[in-house]
C-alpha cells in the first residue's frame, strides 16, 4: 500500500490525511546531497528501525529491527559506504541514529538512491518523528509519533511524493 505525500506537507492514506514535515529545500525531482530537499517520486519503505529502550517495535509490513548506540548512516559521497547503515566510530561523515532527542525513535528507511547508489544524489531519506511545530527536515518525511505508528500499522510499503 502506497501513501501519498503532498508537497504542501500532507500525507494521505486510505481516505485519511495527516500533517507531515518535509525538507527545508522543498521537494525536488533532482535531489542532491545537502540540498535539504525531499525527493519527488516513489520512495519504497525498505525497513523500519527503532529504539527498543524507548518503545515497542512498531507494527508494519516491512522488516523491523532495533538500533544500537553504535549505529549510524554514512552521508559522505566520497566514502564507499555512502548512503548505507554503518557502525560507529566511522571515519567518513555520518549521522548518528541513536540520538538524544526522539526524532529517530522510529525510522523508516526509504528507498532513495540505494539501488544502485549514485554518489552525490542524496542519502538518508527517512520517515521519522516530527519535532514540535513540524519544522522542516533535512529532506526526510516526518510525522507525529502516534501518527507515524498508525501509518506503519496500516501496512504502508512506500510513499509517493507529489506536487500539491
Amino acid at each position: 500500500m502506497i501513501a501519498t505525500v503532498l508537497s504542501d506537507g500532507r500525507l494521505r492514506l486510505q481516505g485519511r490525511t495527516w500533517r507531515c514535515a518535509l525538507g527545508r529545500g522543498g521537494v525536488s525531482p533532482h535531489k542532491e546531497e545537502g540540498d535539504g530537499a525531499t525527493p519527488l517520486g516513489l520512495l519504497p519503505l525498505r525497513r523500519v528501525l527503532y529504539r527498543a529502550d524507548r518503545g515497542a517495535a512498531p507494527a508494519c509490513a516491512v522488516p523491523v529491527e532495533p538500533i544500537a548506540p553504535n549505529d549510524g548512516w554514512c552521508d559522505d559521497p566520497a566514502s564507499p559506504a555512502y548512503n548505507t547503515m554503518i557502525r560507529l566510530p566511522h571515519e567518513a561523515r555520518h549521522e548518528e541514529l541513536w540520538r538524544g532527542d526522539h526524532v529517530y525513535d522510529v525510522i523508516g528507511v526509504l528507498g532513495w538512491n540505494d539501488r544502485p547508489v549514485v554518489r552525490g544524489r542524496g542519502s538518508a531519506i527517512f520517515l521519522h518523528l516530527a519535532r514540535p511545530d513540524y519544522p522542516p527536515t533535512e529532506g526526510c518525511i516526518a510525522l507525529d509519533g502516534r501518527e507515524l505508528r498508525d501509518v506503519l500499522a496500516m501496512g504502508v510499503t512506500g510513499f509517493e511524493v507529489v506536487a500539491a
